[in-house]
């Protein structure tokens, strides 16, 4: 074999080997890429069914935070509209008009001289002188919507009569009547 031929046969294998060793990295790099674009999709499924989840839950969060915030709104209304209600019917007892005023307090009068003639009668300023015809004797005035306190002469013994602890016995024993009428419920 001449010199040419065996260069041109060393020629020819180096090519055949570079064309061959070309050939396998690009089938590696092709591999790669594959494995690469294989695992960026995975990655971003995950990523993608991730955020769709924490997507879901906080919007779950956000309705129920609203719901929660609607509620509160609703008890804070109610609550408001419970405490003017209730001004409201202070304002009516506390009114020297108020219809059935002489009977309510003729009949407390009875109920109390019935064991308790030698008490002082202490009344609310409004009432005075509807209590002053009473068998009790009549002390200083006390604050009240109307009515009156009985009084042991060394003031040991206090029994309230007045309206504001009986419209505050009849509001509590009504509040689920009142919340009906105001509220339907």
């Amino acid at each position: 074999m001449s010199l040419e031929a065996l260069s041109k046969e060393i020629s020819m294998q180096a090519e055949a080997e570079a064309k061959s060793i070309i050939d396998d990295a690009k089938a590696e790099a092709e591999r790669i890429q594959k494995d690469a674009m294989n695992q960026a999709a995975s990655a971003a499924a995950d990523v993608e069914s991730r955020a769709t989840k924490d997507s879901k839950q906080i919007s779950i969060e956000v309705v129920a935070a609203a719901r929660q915030a609607n509620q509160k709104r609703a008890l804070v209304a109610r609550r408001e509209e419970l405490d003017l209600t209730w001004e409201s019917v202070k304002e009516r007892v506390a009114s020297p008009e108020l219809e059935g005023r002489k009977e309510i307090l003729t009949g407390l009068v009875k109920e109390a001289s019935s064991s308790n003639s030698d008490m002082i009668m202490r009344p609310v300023s409004i009432d005075r002188k509807s209590l002053s015809s009473s068998n009790f004797s009549l002390g200083e005035d006390i604050d009240g919507l109307g009515g009156f306190v009985l009084e042991s002469k060394d003031g040991s013994v206090v029994l309230d009569y007045r309206f504001d602890s009986l419209l505050e016995d009849a509001w509590k024993a009504n509040l689920g009547p009142v919340n009906k009428a105001l509220f339907g419920e």
